[in-house]
């Protein structure tokens, strides 16, 4: 992997455990804070709308180098995860979550274009899909650790460990990534002109409802493995780090299909498994067993979506806006999760805290996610040359 992913994937690799490793460490923060479990869902949810009010950034910073920006986010990311080591109370732990979130769509849309710019002809998804990864290795190691530090020491070592990795990743950013030029600058209007057409907005549909679906679960998975499995929770640390190797799995997976295949149709395929997921965590009866296979199966169809979507958006927004077009993604992937949380914790007090529950909540949004995808496929994507692309499988 060039050092330059490198780099953006180490910077993946923060926002992806900051964002996740709140539901590994979920009873530990909500007792220190004082709140009950579906109100500690809020920690997850302040996140998720700092990353939809810190895509503003990309708007006054259109004519900054990629690479400044991404030491900028770094530097944000390293105050929020201080300040939530340090936090005292609950209101504290809240605002320090939501300066935690503001720099994530804009890093993610910055590098997804760094990435996209420095790839090799036809291996963009690929190359997206790499710096991906850093988010993914977060949930399979980064997550793990986290829950481990607040089963045994301390939920708020998690914290001081990702501030400590960010200032890390600015001088690896400084080092590693070379310099590629500001987009076109087309003005703060210009910068928007992609959201007059309906396809962006079949995307970030499709990114909002699937993983509001998804969230609806995953945020309180912790509680899930223990309450309907049966895990010990000293144990729900490995389930994590399962988790996390199913996302890795998925979201390269994810990116070869999509150098070989139509965007939107990758992803409307892992929005698919991760919906079939949910069915099953309602249907299927809870166990040791089948809380595992279901961790990894909806791990790994949350980011086999994650290149294809990226890359869609990114290339709607050429012009001036693939900035804003790219950092969209996770503004409505975020504020999935944030919806997601509420919704599951709205299930689960009137379904008497069955955790099964969260998962047929999930089901209706990810079908939709499902639908809309299919539609941009069918629509947008039939004259492309994605059949094209397919590569030729030779039988001796």
């Amino acid at each position: 992997m060039k050092k330059s992913l490198l780099a953006l994937a180490s910077g993946a690799f923060i926002l992806g455990a900051a964002e996740f490793v709140m539901m590994g460490i979920l009873p530990q923060a909500a007792a220190a804070t004082g709140v009950d479990i579906p109100t500690a869902g809020h920690y997850i949810s302040a996140y998720a709308f700092g990353v939809c009010f810190g895509t503003l950034i990309l708007v006054f910073g259109r004519k900054v180098p990629p690479k400044n920006l991404i030491i900028l986010f770094m530097a944000i990311a390293l105050t929020g995860n201080l300040l939530s080591a340090v936090s005292v109370n609950g209101p504290m732990l809240l605002v320090a979550r939501f300066i935690s979130g503001l720099p994530h769509g804009a890093f993610f849309g910055t590098a997804t274009l760094i990435a996209k710019t420095l790839a090799d002809k036809g291996k963009e998804a690929q190359s997206v899909a790499a710096m991906v990864t850093g988010q993914t290795v977060a949930n399979m190691l980064g997550v793990p650790a986290g829950t481990l530090m607040a089963e045994f020491l301390s939920w708020r070592l998690a914290f001081g460990f990702l501030a400590a990795w960010a200032a890390m990743t600015i001088v690896l950013a400084l080092t590693w990534i070379p310099y590629v030029a500001p987009i076109k600058d087309a003005g703060i209007a210009g910068q928007f002109r992609f959201l007059t057409r309906r396809g962006p907005w079949v995307i970030l549909a499709a990114v909002f409802t699937g993983n509001a679906g998804v969230f609806c679960w995953w945020s309180y998975v912790s509680p899930w493995l223990q309450k309907s499995g049966g895990w010990s929770s000293d144990l729900v640390p490995l389930l994590m780090m399962l988790a996390g190797f199913g996302m890795v799995v998925g979201g390269l997976i994810g990116g070869r299909i999509t150098d070989r295949w139509r965007h939107a149709g990758t992803a409307a395929l892992g929005q698919a498994i991760s919906c079939l997921g949910l069915i099953m965590v309602f249907l299927v009866p809870a166990n040791l067993v089948t809380t595992a296979i279901l961790t990894f199966w909806i791990a790994f169809g949350l980011f086999f979506i994650s290149a294809p979507q990226q890359l869609l958006m990114t290339e709607a927004g050429q012009g001036g806006g693939e900035l804003i077009a790219g950092a969209a993604v996770q503004v409505a992937f975020n504020f999935g999760n944030a919806v997601g949380s509420i919704v599951g914790g709205a299930m689960l007090n009137a379904f008497a805290m069955q955790y099964r529950f969260t998962g047929l909540g999930g089901v209706p949004l990810a079908l939709m996610a499902v639908g809309l995808l299919t539609y941009y496929s069918w629509r947008c994507e039939t004259n492309t040359d994605a059949i094209h692309r397919m590569r030729e499988v030779k039988v001796n």
